[in-house]
């Protein structure tokens, strides 16, 4: 999800100086402590000063027998508390690769993407008890689902993030300490995938954490390499520049509603050449904070706020009225329970997108900011990419990714510029068009809306197979109850 709304701060670089150093005297320490009722084991990583503690197997969403599970807190320092929950998979957890999965806002819960979309549980039909997800992520993989920055979802204390740059080294933190505490896991292939603000989110993080593999490498930074293979985002919020003129070109022209006339279209054109693109070519180059809040500003006010006004359409699905909500909430009562939140080890009260988090990002400008340089140099770095996008989405819209991944830099870009896009089939069904050259894909998901998982189960977890272990998508075809891979373009 994506909102925007403005205010005024420093905007903060990330650096090895935002986290708490630890003692170089401190060894790892392993126990257990009782709190209200609720058994934790707890993990003090000496090599960053963070401590884990977290359940073992609530029993909570994965039923599934021997599955474990597991639920709690990493605290990155002083009263910062940040939630994790993680699942095995559900077949050949011991070798399986590892995920980690990010829901946008920025602010907003991964508990949306659990429940909502990919987790190893779901509601179906409004009932207040969940049931299991055959369709989850941890059929395949090992997945941790985070909640970040602090604030979010059932993370709680003080916040210090004020922008996508700042986040990522609370997440290299929280990987660390799991890693140290699980070494199961840190030599597995590990991918992040997210969506939304995760356009922001999935290009930093991932190229943060192959900036510090190489300081692991060369002696000048403490910890495990890790073993980055794929990264995918679904409906992203990648570049402002391109991504609001899209806002007007699919409001004009989608497979669902029309928005707006091409006559009305025209003003809002004019507004984007002549207010919004300045304005954000302003705060790219200067990068200032100033220059990227009134980017935000003047593109909101101009282009996104009339537009989302302008008919009865809900912006994270066309199909529907503005008031519609889907997927339904159910699961936001199902974690206010007093009973779940003591079996999962929650220690606050849930929040799926609180606002405090969210104006730390607006008082850097942070949405404006564009992160296709960032995307660019994890494809060049050879990691196996994703750009997807349900096309009944209008807040982060196919054909805004699209655009984004026409302009983007790497060996085989003009061959991918040139590709048409082919369809992509599961088990011999169409499910979107999509094409395919080197480490990098893009998918336009048919009858979907922001959350493509939901509407599109079959279909997603075969993405998420497929990038994580061919390193690209391909279409499948039925042939006798098995599938068979025809790859394009190579």
């Amino acid at each position: 999800m994506r909102f925007n709304v403005a205010a005024s701060a420093l905007f903060l670089v990330p650096c090895a100086l935002a986290l708490v150093a630890p003692s170089p005297h401190l060894q790892n320490k392993r126990s257990t402590v009782l709190k209200e009722g609720v058994e934790y084991n707890v993990f003090e990583h000496a090599a960053t000063g963070a401590k884990l503690e977290y359940v073992n197997n609530s029993g909570i969403c994965e039923t599934t027998p021997g599955v474990n599970q597991y639920s709690g807190y990493l605290s990155v320092g002083e009263n910062m508390n940040m939630w994790f929950w993680f699942f095995e998979a559900r077949q050949n957890a011991s070798t399986a690769p590892l995920a980690a999965w990010f829901n946008g806002g920025p602010g907003c819960s991964s508990m949306i993407g659990l429940f909502q979309e990919n987790g190893p549980c779901h509601f179906v039909n409004g009932s207040t008890e969940p049931s299991l997800n055959e369709y989850s992520f941890n059929e395949y993989a090992n997945v941790i689902y985070i909640d970040q920055p602090i604030g979010v979802g059932f993370s709680y204390g003080d916040d210090q993030v004020t922008s996508t740059y700042t986040a990522a080294p609370y997440v290299w933190k929280l990987l660390q300490a799991f890693f140290d505490q699980f070494p199961q896991y840190e030599s597995r292939d590990f991918a992040i995938f997210t969506e939304s603000y995760g356009g922001h989110y999935g290009p930093e993080f991932a190229s943060y954490i192959l900036d510090q593999n190489k300081g692991v490498a060369n002696g000048s930074v403490t910890g495990d390499a890790i073993n980055l293979v794929a990264l995918g985002i679904n409906n992203g919020w990648i570049d402002a520049g391109i991504q609001e003129k899209a806002y007007i070109d699919f409001a004009v022209n989608n497979t669902y509603k029309q928005i707006l006339s091409s006559s009305d279209a025209q003003s809002y054109y004019s507004a984007y050449n002549d207010e919004c693109l300045p304005a954000v070519k302003q705060c790219e180059s200067s990068g200032t904070n100033n220059a990227c809040i009134n980017a935000d500003n003047v593109c909101y006010d101009s282009i996104e706020g009339p537009i989302s006004g302008a008919a009865d359409f809900n912006v994270y699905d066309v199909r529907l009225s503005a008031n519609a909500v889907d997927p339904p909430e159910t699961y936001v009562d199902y974690l206010a329970r007093s009973d779940v939140k003591k079996a999962i080890g929650a220690k606050s009260n849930y929040s799926e997108c609180p606002d405090a988090a969210y104006y730390k990002f607006s008082s850097t400008g942070d949405n404006p900011r564009s992160f296709v340089s960032e995307l660019e140099a994890v494809i060049q770095a050879g990691i196996s990419t994703i750009v997807w996008a349900g096309d009944a989405d209008w807040i982060c819209n196919w054909v805004g990714n699209y655009d984004v991944a026409q302009t983007l830099d790497f060996s085989g870009a003009s061959t991918y510029r040139n590709a048409s896009l082919e369809p992509y089939t599961v088990d011999g069904v169409e499910k979107g068009t999509f094409k395919t050259v080197d480490n990098f894909s893009f998918l336009r998901v048919y009858e979907a809306g922001h959350e493509v998982p939901y509407y599109q189960p079959e279909a997603a977890l075969q993405v998420f197979k497929q990038l994580i272990s061919q390193g690209k998508i391909s279409s499948t075809s039925a042939v006798s109850g098995a599938s068979v891979v025809r790859s394009v373009l190579g």
